[in-house]
């Protein structure tokens, strides 16, 4: 690599509100010489940290070749560019793809991780994806499209687990998300919370229903992309009396930094 030749980062510019980019985002954007946007998917608000005279293209209208040719150019030009992610980089978004080509050139790449729509949708739902005795996993995953799953992955497998299940890119058939937790043995009460557009400021909407009637309202509501699937048997933990309660924070629970204590009167 020449001393010339500028860095490429992908950057995640979170769920949609400008304000979750994270500050190392935000700096590298407001360095940047040049930012391709994924204009499909990103907010044109995270371009706010963007500098003047930033030369900045979505890349919606590109394919992978053009992508990459575009960046690498740019590289020659800046000392940093930025190709502006979606959510998380490291999820569904092409990295080991588009880097392929960078690394063949000789040309630097960073990645800054994104706060993922996954958390972002349980936090404007106001839930928790893990909880004590109930379910302490999380998986991120999607039904099959035009890529194949790899084999042991199919949702419906995958849902046998019981755990929390975060559906991305699945929302346009919501109906086959159904059917697979129907066929993994999922309660046709179990809670289902579907949130569009997560932390996109005027346009975030929460929609919550039971198994056996999300698709129906789902379809009713008119909501049929950009929408995270949330299955778990966590969902409306709040208004659960007789949920488990952590033992992080529990008096008799010591760890490093808390040592064990004696109840003592003024205990309640």
């Amino acid at each position: 690599m020449s001393d010339s030749t500028g860095k490429v980062w992908f950057v995640g510019a979170g769920p949609g509100a400008a304000d979750l980019v994270t500050v190392r985002g935000s700096r590298l954007l407001s360095e940047a010489g040049a930012v391709l946007y994924a204009g499909s998917l990103v907010s044109r608000a995270a371009l706010e940290w963007t500098r003047a005279g930033c030369e900045i293209a979505d890349s919606a209208g590109m394919s992978l070749t053009e992508i990459t040719h575009w960046l690498s150019t740019r590289a020659a030009r800046h000392a940093t560019v930025v190709r502006l992610q979606t959510g998380d980089p490291t999820l569904y978004g092409a990295l080991a793809e588009m880097a392929r080509p960078l690394d063949r050139a000789g040309i630097q790449v960073g990645i800054v991780p994104g706060v993922s729509s996954a958390m972002a949708s349980a936090a404007a739902a106001g839930e928790t994806l893990t909880l004590p005795q109930v379910t302490q996993t999380v998986i991120l995953t999607r039904l099959e499209g035009r890529t194949p799953m790899p084999a042991g992955e199919s949702l419906a497998s995958l849902a046998a687990h019981g755990c929390s299940l975060c559906v991305f890119l699945s929302i346009d058939r919501i109906a086959e998300v159904v059917t697979a937790l129907r066929t993994a043995g999922w309660s046709p009460s179990a809670p289902i919370a579907v949130v569009e557009k997560a932390t996109w400021p005027g346009e975030e909407r929460v929609l919550r229903g039971r198994l056996d009637d999300i698709a129906e309202r789902c379809v009713g509501a008119g909501i049929r992309r950009q929408a995270m699937i949330l299955a778990s048997p966590a969902l409306g933990a709040r208004e659960r009396n007789e949920a488990e309660v952590s033992r992080l924070y529990d008096a008799d629970f010591s760890h490093g930094f808390r040592p064990h204590r004696e109840h003592s009167s003024h205990d309640t």
